[in-house]
């Protein structure tokens, strides 16, 4: 328990220490920025952490050495990963998490964000290719083919000039208006018009189908 407080930057604590009284002075810091735990639910924010934690313990002595096994882990939980995240995480708890070499943690860490960035440079160098085959058809000599290439320019979302919209009319009524139509529609079945005439029926006896068929000769 504190002994006394000199000032508010200094806190003295006594503590026993071998039947003596030891003062250890405290001096807090201020304006340390408190931030937010994160989240650890996903396994790439699972493997960051763990990744950091590996290079810490390195930076204090810990040998690492990657081996066949480290890299088939690694590559293993970056592919089921890559195609159901949501399962992989949830499967990758921090208990089997533990379980891992410290080399598999810093390759998953590794071909995760390395998958990550090249995903989208992928769609990014995707995007700009055919925007440019798109450009260089405007200038074709088929007449069909630079229209169609100019569509296509001008459906892109960054241009936005030819997007296609549809347009949704929506009709309020109140619930009785409501309740009215279906009283309406309710009546015309149970009491249907009277101008409404009986079916004639015409006897003209039964008919002879193998006769009719030319079959009885």
């Amino acid at each position: 328990m504190p002994s006394q407080i000199e000032n508010t930057k200094k806190i003295l604590y006594a503590a026993p220490n071998g039947g003596r009284q030891m003062t250890i002075h405290i001096e807090p810091e201020r304006g340390v920025p408190n931030r937010p735990a994160p989240d650890m639910k996903d396994l790439a924010v699972k493997a960051s952490a763990a990744a950091k934690t590996v290079e810490h313990l390195h930076a204090n002595g810990l040998e690492v050495k990657v081996n066949t096994e480290d890299k088939d882990a690694a590559a293993a939980l970056a592919v089921s990963y890559a195609e159901n995240p949501h399962k992989t995480s949830k499967v990758a708890t921090p208990k089997r998490m533990a379980q891992l070499t410290p080399s598999t943690l810093l390759l998953t860490d590794k071909i995760l964000k390395d998958f990550g960035h090249s995903v989208v440079k992928s769609a990014t160098q995707v995007r700009h290719l055919v925007t440019n085959k798109l450009i260089e058809e405007t200038e074709n000599p088929d007449p069909r083919i630079r229209i169609r290439a100019l569509e296509l320019l001008g459906k892109v979302s960054d241009v936005g000039l030819f997007a296609e919209k549809s347009e949704v009319t929506v009709t309020h009524q109140t619930s009785d208006d409501l309740k009215d139509k279906l009283r309406e529609k309710l009546s015309r079945l149970v009491s249907p018009a009277d101008n409404i005439e009986d079916a004639v029926v015409i006897d003209d006896g039964a008919i002879d189908v193998d006769e009719e068929l030319g079959l009885n000769g």
